[in-house]
This record gives C-alpha cells, sequence and structure tokens, in this order.
C-alpha cells in the first residue's frame, strides 16, 4: 500500500522547531566567533543540553509498543530530528556537532543495536569510527580487523576523521571479522573511551566547524566485551553486515543535508537583512525584467534552498512511514551538500566587504559549509548511488 506523503507538522512539531530555533538564536549565534577562534576549546555552555540528546533514545520511546516489522514511527522522530538539526545550524553548526550525547554513533547506534543497547549505551556520547587512510568513500575497502578471543573482540586497525573523537564517551568502530568476505564480514563494535589499545592521535586543525572536534584513533590488541558486537557476528552470503553501514548513511545523511539547510537559510537571511537596510525590496510579484541581478540571484537561492529542504524533508518523513529511503537520503545529501556551498559563496559575494570581514558570520558560514558535500560520502558518491536506483544497476556494476 502506498502511504501518501504528508509534510503538515503537527503542533508539537511546530513548537519543537520554534523552541530550537530560539536556542540557535539566543544561545549558538552569540558564542559562534568565539569557539571558532579557540577551535579545540569544549563550548561549555552546551553543558546545560545534557538532558536533553538529539539521538540518546530507546527504540521502544520512538512510539507507541508496535508488533515486529512493524517499522512506522507514529510520533515522526526522524522529521522532528530533521527540524531541530535545520534550527540549530542556523545558530552554529560546530557547535551542533559538540552537542553532548549527540554525536554521530548515537544514530548509529539507534540504526544498527538492539533495544538492549541503545538501553545499555544509549547515554553515552558515542562517536562514528568508519573511515580509514585506504577507506573513504569506499567503506567497503575496511581493513580494521576484529578477531574473537574466547569471551572478547581483539580489535587492530586506524581511524580517521572521526567527530568529536576527544570529547566522546564511546565510539562505535566498524571492522572486518574476515576480509574474505568482503562487505559481508563488515561488523560494528562498541569501544568505551578509556578501553585499554584505544588511543587518539591526532586532532586535525580545520578550515571550517572549528568549534567540533576531529581526530583519529588507533586500536592495538583493543579488546572488548563479546556482548559490544552491536548486531549478529554471522557472516551471511550477502552484505547484511554491511547494510548496518548503510543503514546508518540512510540517518545521517538526511542530518546532513538539514545542517546545510540550516546554514544556507542563515546565509541568505543576512543577505535580506543587508538588502533591507541597503532599500532593495524583494517584490515576488514583479516580473523577471523588473527585478535587479541582486534580486535574481537571492531568488535563485531561495528557491535551491526551499528544493533542499522539502527534499530533507522528504527523506526523513520516509524513515517516520517504515518507506527505504536511501534514494532519496542521497538526494536530499546531494543537492544539500552542493547548494549550501553555492548559496554561502554567492552570499558573501553580494555582502561585499562584509562576506569577507568578521564583522558577521558570512566567512564562517563559507568555511563552515564546505564540508557538507564531503563527509557522509561525498556528492559524487551520492551521485553515483541515485544513478544506481535509477537504472537498477548494483554497485558491481556501476562503479
Amino acid at each position: 500500500m502506498t502511504v501518501m506523503l504528508n509534510l503538515e507538522f503537527s503542533e508539537s512539531m511546530t513548537r519543537l522547531q520554534q523552541g530550537v530555533k530560539t536556542v540557535a538564536r539566543q544561545v549558538l549565534r552569540p558564542i559562534s566567533r568565539k569557539y571558532d577562534l579557540l577551535e579545540h576549546v569544549y563550548p561549555k555552555e552546551l553543558d546545560a543540553f545534557r538532558g536533553a540528546p538529539l539521538f540518546s533514545r530507546s527504540k521502544k520511546k520512538q512510539g507507541k509498543e508496535r508488533p515486529p516489522g512493524d517499522t512506522k514511527d507514529p510520533i515522526g522522530t526522524n522529521l522532528a530530528q530533521i527540524l531541530s538539526v535545520e534550527a540549530m545550524s542556523w545558530g552554529d553548526c560546530g557547535m551542533l556537532m559538540s552537542f553532548p550525547n549527540a554525536g554521530v554513533g548515537n544514530a548509529a547506534l539507534v540504526a544498527v543495536g538492539t533495544d538492549d543497547q541503545v538501553e545499555k549505551f544509549g547515554r553515552l556520547w558515542i562517536a562514528f569510527a568508519n573511515t580509514e587512510p585506504e577507506a573513504g568513500s569506499d567503506a567497503g575497502a575496511i581493513s580494521t580487523t576484529a578477531q574473537l578471543d574466547g569471551d572478547s573482540w581483539v580489535l587492530n586497525g586506524e581511524k580517521i576523521f572521526v567527530t568529536c573523537a576527544d570529547r566522546c564517551d564511546a565510539v562505535i568502530v566498524w571492522a572486518t571479522l574476515d576480509k574474505s568476505a568482503g562487505k559481508s564480514g563488515i561488523k560494528p563494535f562498541m569501544v568505551e573511551k578509556q578501553t585499554p589499545g584505544l588511543t587518539m592521535t591526532r586532532l586535525e586543525n580545520k578550515c571550517g566547524l572549528r568549534a567540533s572536534d576531529t581526530g583519529t584513533f588507533v586500536l592495538n590488541n583493543c579488546r572488548i566485551p563479546k556482548e559490544n558486537l552491536l548486531g549478529s557476528a554471522k557472516i551471511e552470503q550477502t552484505t547484511e553486515g554491511f547494510k548496518g553501514v548503510m543503514k546508518t548513511f540512510d540517518m545521517t545523511r538526511p542530518m546532513v543535508a538539514a545542517m546545510a539547510t540550516g546554514l544556507a537559510g542563515a546565509a541568505l537571511d543576512l543577505v535580506r537583512e543587508k538588502m533591507e537596510q541597503n532599500g532593495i525590496v524583494l517584490d515576488y510579484h514583479g516580473g523577471p525584467n523588473a527585478v535587479s541581478g541582486m534580486q535574481k540571484a537571492f531568488y535563485r537561492m531561495e528557491a535551491h534552498l526551499e528544493a533542499m529542504r522539502q527534499l530533507t524533508y522528504r527523506s526523513a518523513w520516509m524513515a517516520d512511514n517504515g518507506q527505504p529511503n536511501n534514494l532519496e537520503a542521497s538526494m536530499a545529501k546531494a543537492k544539500a551538500g552542493r547548494w549550501a556551498t553555492l548559496i554561502a559563496q554567492e552570499s558573501c559575494e553580494l555582502l561585499g566587504p562584509l562576506g569577507i570581514s568578521t564583522q558577521e558570520l558570512a566567512e564562517k558560514w563559507m568555511r563552515d559549509v564546505k564540508i557538507m558535500d564531503i563527509f557522509e560520502g561525498t556528492g559524487q558518491i551520492q551521485h553515483l548511488i541515485i544513478a544506481r536506483h535509477i537504472l537498477g544497476l548494483s554497485s558491481r556494476e556501476l562503479k
């Protein structure tokens, strides 16, 4: 049965969106420049939000208890998160990524963990370690290994570009049980931060999102309890194990798209404000020949922003309604990652000297937005995924 798309927000969602936007405006925006300059210093103001994590929740609490196989979420958890992420990103993307208990790993835990595992680890601040020196967009090339030794798993390998590496309590490490099994052998493991054999060896100095820390982990005979494997250790003759990675991306890619949308919205709001201060009136009823080049540029960017927003909301709505959203998640990520970058850049150009001055945040947004088209799968990878869906080809048939 086909479920009709409905993006009419409930009263509670509207209140949530308005409340989060208030936090973004009153808490994040005023300290945005401060922590951009301090970079590796944790924004202590965020401690006030430790009791309200974005992703740390039990699957049983996403709605009323549902029969096995019923994947619908009647309270719209995914869409609510998207609205929150977009509003927070309007305030500051880097600090959003530094929210306690709101790491990408928390989203991954909900995606691939059992109810008991979510209950056990859900209150931790969890990072997500997938990328390696030789495995970036091709997540199937992961070489970090996990070997069973009695009642423990022993992990060895290196993970790079791990968000919240320094601040997290634990990290979900993707490792292979059997390299000869290819993607089928890749499984997720929960590794708590103080586990012997887990060492953070590097903190990156970044162009953007400087309020969020990014680091490298080395695992050297890192021993964890057997039950810290998320899901089953059985290696199927399919890519079921690897689907855990993809399922996580189906949750996090719309979130990245929402981040990009929130940031682009902030840039356009600033452009609109400065245009109005200079007597430039935005007339949506005038013909194409009755507006200035600056107005045309604004209208074009505004149209793309709305397209980004609708694609992102749709992918979240589909997840809430039990519909596969792999294609839509990639569409949202591809559109938002690319066009948020262009909107931030053109906004700086339209603002003139203010666009490169620290008097406003426009130049910071241009630095922050660049990663949106790269992490959680590059724009090129999203286009490849979209093409495979449209053409009905597998990853082996279309590379």
